[in-house]
């Protein structure tokens, strides 16, 4: 599915046009002009799967960013913006598909997966320090009664609730009564694919900006083959930014390599990245024959 069939971005003498009314001069960064006309990328021209490919600083996360305001999808954490970006955006432009890109649809960055995984951590130390006052609480109840407790009024009645408690449960079963279980029963990987599976729908369009990131290479090719069946029996387009050779080998995948100029489209195993992970396996071969 196509919701969004192309994206353009300003070369260098509309650049110029906006540029000249301003002047670097007067300020310390002109984010995120040059980041696309630096690389000769005019216009990206997008498949239901379509790959950001490139090295550390070649713009990636950015044009992401850029395509992901343009359009308006929804996202969560704040992303990298300067005075210029409004200006940038002005100059931008896309054609859609169809009825174009569903409201439903939304850019999906590390920092969110990120901030998932975080808040899980803070809401699990405060179980954990709740479980282990109610551990106390048990031992201190089951040493103090001594069959003698008695009921007086009001002011005795929630000792009396803790008392019946703790003699009708055991140690773990009055714990669990009171906290409940720990949210933490996945790994860190295993609450970052979860994250994706939870917020990816059907019928919508979706940025990922690197979602490889916190996932063993196990996990990759588990994402890998969620997303390929959301674009297969959901109707899900995705624009993703990514070096990890488990995404960018996703099937009839469109890749825009950002690290030659002009940005070309290739095959995922002319990307130089990928050549290094071959000639590393290439020269250690013997290794995995023995």
């Amino acid at each position: 599915m196509i919701y969004l069939k192309s994206f353009s971005f300003p070369d260098e003498s509309q650049e110029g046009s906006v540029l000249d009314d301003v002047m670097s001069k007067w300020h310390n960064t002109i984010y995120p002009f040059k980041i696309a006309s630096g690389v000769l990328l005019e216009t990206l021209e997008f498949a239901p799967v379509t790959i950001l490919y490139g090295s550390n600083g070649s713009g990636k996360t950015t044009l992401l960013n850029v395509i992901a305001q343009k359009l308006g999808v929804e996202r969560t954490t704040p992303y990298n913006t300067s005075t210029f970006f409004p200006d940038y955006l002005n100059l931008c432009s896309y054609e859609e598909k169809g009825e174009g890109v569903p409201q439903a649809s939304r850019i999906i960055t590390s920092d969110d997966v990120f901030d998932f995984v975080l808040n899980k951590r803070i809401i699990n130390s405060g179980i954990d320090s709740r479980r282990k006052q109610l551990i106390a609480e048990y031992l201190e109840l089951k040493k103090q009664d001594n069959g003698r407790f008695r009921y007086h009024g009001n002011d005795d009645l929630e000792k009396l609730e803790k008392l019946v408690a703790m003699r009708n449960n055991t140690l773990s079963m009055y714990v669990k009564k009171n906290v409940g279980l720990n949210i933490r029963e996945k790994s860190n990987g295993e609450s970052a694919i979860r994250y994706f599976f939870d917020n990816i729908t059907e019928n919508a369009l979706y940025l990922l900006d690197e979602p490889e990131n916190s996932l063993a290479p196990l996990r990759q090719q588990e994402l890998v083959n969620f997303l390929e069946e959301a674009v297969r029996f959901y109707n899900c387009q995705f624009i993703i930014a990514s070096h990890s050779p488990f995404v960018l080998a996703m099937r009839e995948a469109k890749i825009y390599d950002l690290d030659i100029r002009p940005v070309e489209v290739r095959k995922w195993q002319e990307l130089e990245g990928i050549r290094v992970y071959y000639d590393f396996f290439k020269k250690h071969e013997d290794k995995f024959e023995t």
